[in-house]
């Protein structure tokens, strides 16, 4: 949970140059994800073990659409 004194300092790729992006932030063990063309909406929230295992799935090319 977000406790109300910690602002997410959100990120985007540099590759995003449209800014139709995701966003990524980390607060505390929580890693928090945004659509940044509607920056107010909802935001999904992960914690670092279920991040980590996204990133390890996206290195080894378990999300590739054939």
């Amino acid at each position: 949970m977000i406790k109300p004194t910690e602002e997410p300092r959100w990120r985007r790729s540099s590759r995003c140059s449209t800014g139709t992006c995701v966003e990524v932030a980390r607060v505390a063990e929580q890693v928090l994800i945004r659509d940044s063309k509607v920056p107010g909406s909802a935001i999904l929230s992960f914690s670092r073990e279920e991040w980590d295992a996204f990133v390890a799935g996206v290195k080894a090319g378990d999300f590739g659409f054939e």
